[in-house]
């Protein structure tokens, strides 16, 4: 798409301040750095990069390297537009001043609607840690519960939430920092009872890429989408103390902390375990790692993290979809009866996101093998459908940006155009593998389906909107 067809900035609520959405700035500096901070740990590290670790073994390293160096150039490129313009609604707002209303819709709602699910697979996972502890209870009520106490949560004011994610990252840091120490003692041979493997399990079984491209390329697509989450960030920042200043902190240190947390473990699990261990996809990679290390009750430690993980994401998933649909309704792209606020908080939006979180839960019981595998598949690619759009939208919006106010980029994408450029060119070629693969196959399909309705409805309603006035 040339610079020179794309609509102009329009004059939008969520373009101009906070206070016409009735937001608040609740969230201090220190709740905004912790949440970008533990943001990146969730339970899609601490349990799915199993099925990575068994697919691509010790390349597995590599592939989080690859997806995490896509990931880094995505959020710079949000972290640009963001510390620019900040908004509630985050890229879905970018996308409609640099490619058009349909495009916020569609990136708005996709992400409100993965978000929304998400809630519900969370609600399950730490549901199933409970009923492991305590059997015999029903693992939907304490789903039930988990909602009721996180819905509150959100409903309440929003520095609740930043405080319920300000421990909740702190523990899951604290957690991985002192799993990579133990590692790294026990690769150089220096923790009691344990002597330095050296590279036996990097090269043996197998050597480095045990089930060659195939298995890397496994490897790939897992790790792509256990790096979800990092973009709730950028929406968070808007209702900040310093916005700008906020995000271009947050931004400014996701190279580190996806190398520590994501890359550094696997380097470190597929160093001291055999990858071909069944322990590491049936009891999660940390785990088998600890346990291999002789660390006592470390499958119960492990298990409290993870459930901090799940709620950890529960929390801010509902904080993020009803953030996103507030932006949206803002815009004109929603009903009007969600966006209400109440004491600077978006009730009507939290609570229509907890109830849909929830429904989904109830489908995985009732509807099992149709209607759940359905919501599952449909919101399997939808973070690359976002991503999508962020590089579209920072391709169009860094040269009007420079020619209209330049003084607004705080944060700058490196290397622009170029490593944009490479991004998109990273996001086909994973679509490509995804097309690929018998596994992710159905999900791109669903996927494209869901993006392509979405789309549609918004150029529907743009038609009908008729010209927008502009901001100049």
């Amino acid at each position: 798409m040339s610079r020179t067809t794309a609509p102009e900035p329009v004059d939008r609520k969520d373009d101009q301040a906070l206070p016409s959405q009735g937001l608040t700035h609740g969230l201090k500096q220190r709740h905004l750095s912790m949440i970008a901070l533990g943001g990146v740990i969730g339970a899609g590290l601490f349990v799915g990069s199993g099925a990575g670790i068994a697919a691509a073994g010790p390349s597995i390293v590599v592939a989080y390297a690859i997806s995490g160096l896509l990931v880094m150039l995505v959020m710079r490129m949000l972290g640009e537009m963001s510390a620019a313009n900040p908004a509630s609604g985050s890229f879905s707002v970018h996308a409609e001043r640099a490619i058009g209303p349909w495009a916020g819709f569609t990136a708005g709602w996709a992400f409100w609607f993965l978000l929304c699910v998400a809630v519900g697979l969370e609600g399950i996972g730490a549901a199933k840690i409970m009923t492991g502890w305590f059997p015999g209870t029903p693992e939907w009520a304490w789903v039930a519960l988990f909602m009721l106490v996180f819905c509150g949560t959100n409903l309440a004011a929003v520095k609740n939430f930043g405080e319920f994610e300000f421990w909740f990252a702190a523990l899951k840091v604290g957690a991985i920092v002192l799993f990579l120490g133990i590692g790294v003692l026990a690769i150089v041979g220096i923790l009691p009872g344990t002597d330095a493997p050296g590279t036996t399990n990097l090269t043996g079984d197998g050597g480095f890429f045990p089930n060659g491209s195939e298995g890397l390329i496994v490897g790939l697509l897992a790790s792509v989408f256990a790096y979800g989450g990092l973009e709730t960030v950028t929406i968070a920042a808007a209702e900040s103390e310093h916005p700008v200043q906020g995000v271009a902190k947050a931004v400014r240190t996701a190279m580190w902390r996806i190398a520590l947390f994501y890359i550094g473990s696997m380097a470190v699990i597929v160093t001291l375990v055999p990858w071909g261990d069944k322990a590491v996809v049936e009891k999660g990679p940390y785990v088998a790692t600890l346990d291999h290390l002789g660390i006592p009750a470390a499958g119960q430690i492990m298990n409290v993290v993870v459930l901090v993980a799940l709620l950890s994401a529960m929390n801010a998933n509902i904080y993020g979809a009803s953030r996103m649909a507030t932006s949206l309704v803002a815009r004109g792209q929603g009903p009007k009866a969600l966006g209400r606020t109440f004491g600077g908080v978006p009730r009507p939006a939290v609570l229509v996101s907890s109830v849909f979180g929830f429904l989904c839960v109830l489908l995985s019981y009732w509807r099992p093998d149709d209607i759940f595998i359905w919501l599952l598949n449909t919101i399997g690619a939808i973070i690359l459908v976002v991503w999508f759009f962020i590089a579209v939208s920072q391709l169009l919006l860094r040269r009007r940006t420079e020619r209209e106010a330049p003084e607004k980029l705080v944060v700058k994408m490196w290397a622009f155009p170029v490593l944009t450029w490479v991004a998109l060119a990273g996001m086909a070629a994973i679509f490509f593998l995804m097309a690929r693969e018998e596994g992710t196959r159905v999900q791109l399909y669903w996927t494209g389906g869901l993006t392509a309705l979405l789309a549609a409805i918004g150029f529907v309603l743009q038609k009908r909107r008729g010209p927008v006035s502009q901001d100049a």
